[in-house]
């Protein structure tokens, strides 16, 4: 341990030896701290004169460790502990009053502001109800996207598309994102001249770049992620709707492509698909009528599902 280490600090680091270790020894603590044994016990002192109950077993199996009593410890995370403990709470399902997630909150709110505005900015970016398929990204190389990401600095990062095939990529990380479990990272990448949504979990490795980037204005990354996430799938789509585009907001979601204003009372819906029939099931939702162009297989997915309703509701000839 360095030399400068503050009494202050060294203190917290004893009470913290304690919680994690209990029954350690005065000559375990100087060893860990850098100190000797009667300094270590001099720390344990401190801690009791401040009303911290550390309470000393004599004999063999004996040592410090801390009695009941004790109304809030010291918190202190490194930036990637802080980061896995957003991501723990993050792969389950939460609703506004979820007192994980108030929790989680409060304990943001004494981290140090560093930290604290990393964490809460992936806590923020975040849509709720994870994937079952989805994949935990390294928290190491989350939290140093994270960290690069909110000091605004480019960074190169080995990407792996398949098993034992990976490049570097020179990137401006605008955002990390949470989708439903799934970890994105948003950035505009310089090979390819164009803004990319990246798997988190597909990052192997993350190189800072002494160059800064100044991120888009009114920039909101889980919009855009959902946007991007609605394209490049096997069969375009391309739907007109019978109603203002404001309407239409209310029931479409982001995820399923993005609207178009055509004129006051139409609006134009862009997306893609590899499930034409499940598409247009989400499709019938709609209160409006609505015309799909182009696109056979989601025409065809429609004229089926029309058929089975008619034969549900006893509308068809027999």
């Amino acid at each position: 341990m360095a030399h400068d280490v503050s009494p202050t600090a060294r203190t917290l680091m004893v009470l913290e030896l304690i919680q994690n270790s209990p029954g350690i020894t005065a000559d375990q603590l100087g060893d860990k701290l850098g100190v000797s044994e009667r300094a270590a016990r001099r720390y344990v002192a401190i801690l009791r004169e401040a009303d911290i109950p550390i309470e000393s077993v004599r004999g063999p199996y004996g040592g410090y460790r801390v009695g009941r009593g004790l109304r809030l410890a010291p918190l202190m995370f490194s930036p990637t502990e802080a980061l896995g403990l957003v991501m723990a709470v993050l792969e389950g399902p939460r609703g506004a009053d979820d007192p994980v997630d108030i929790a989680l909150g409060k304990i943001i709110r004494v981290l140090p502001e560093s930290i604290a505005r990393a964490t809460d900015a992936v806590r923020r970016v975040s849509a709720r109800g994870p994937d079952p398929g989805a994949r935990t990204p390294d928290p190491e190389i989350t939290a140093a996207l994270v960290s690069l990401s909110g000091a605004c600095r480019r960074v190169t990062i080995h990407y792996r598309r398949h098993y034992g095939e990976e490049w570097p990529m020179d990137v401006d990380p605008w955002a990390v994102v949470v989708r439903r479990g799934r970890w994105y990272l948003l950035c505009w990448s310089h090979g390819k001249n164009s803004q990319r949504v990246l798997r988190v979990d597909k990052v192997t490795k993350v190189e800072a770049q002494d160059t800064e980037f100044t991120p888009p204005a009114d920039l909101d990354p889980l919009a855009v992620v959902e946007e991007h996430l609605a394209m490049g799938w096997k069969y375009p789509i391309e739907v007109i709707i019978d109603a203002p585009r404001e309407e239409v907001a209310h029931w479409i979601r982001r995820s399923m492509g993005r609207l178009e204003v055509v004129d006051d009372t139409h609006t134009r819906l862009l997306a893609s698909t590899d499930e034409p029939y499940w598409y247009a099931s989400q499709l019938t939702a709609l209160p409006w009528p609505y015309k799909i162009l182009g696109s056979p297989e989601l025409k065809t997915a429609a004229q089926n599902i029309a058929q089975r309703l008619l034969e549900a509701s006893g509308s068809t000839d027999e």
